[in-house]
């Protein structure tokens, strides 16, 4: 299996169908290594080379465990705290996408969490999924100062639960 099927997979199962390995993922969005690898039929080895070469760090080891970093559709507890975002952050997103953000905003859509990027090149790599990017620019300090609870990913995505269309510019 390559890195990136093996990575697509992993992505699957700890994202969105733990128990079709089955897994349960404990609080932080953990499970055992070894029932999946037994699952997938690869071994450590191979799951540590997507995890240390993955350029988006979309999944954590630690120990004996795996998780995905963000991204669940499926109940889980990150056991992330709130923190203090930067005053801008960024979304990468395509043309398709706008009229519904401008009639609503960001939303999670199937995930816990609208994710943002702290920086305009990681939004532009993230929006050029599906065509030429469109980069937000989101006015995170006001959202923060309105209340709005922000959390931060280990590999730096920054996560809140939706992001209202007055808090976006560029849309």
């Amino acid at each position: 299996m390559t890195n990136h099927v093996l990575s697509r997979r992993l992505s699957y199962l700890l994202r969105h169908a733990p128990h079709e390995a089955g897994l349960t993922l404990a609080p932080g969005g953990w499970v055992p290594l070894a029932p999946l690898l037994s699952h997938l039929n690869v071994t450590r080895a191979q799951v540590e080379a997507v995890v240390s070469g993955s350029d988006k760090q979309r999944f954590s080891l630690r120990g004996d465990h795996i998780r995905a970093n963000q991204g669940h559709s499926v109940p889980v507890d990150l056991q992330l705290e709130p923190a203090t975002p930067p005053n801008l952050l960024y979304h990468g997103t395509h043309a398709g996408a706008l009229p519904a953000i401008r009639a609503g905003g960001l939303r999670p859509m199937n995930r816990h969490h609208v994710h943002l990027s702290p920086d305009p090149d990681t939004a532009r790599h993230v929006g050029a999924r599906r065509g030429p990017p469109i980069i937000l620019t989101i006015r995170a300090g006001e959202m923060h100062d309105a209340g709005y609870l922000f959390f931060v990913s280990e590999n730096g995505v920054w996560l809140v639960d939706r992001v209202l269309p007055a808090y976006v510019d560029g849309a």
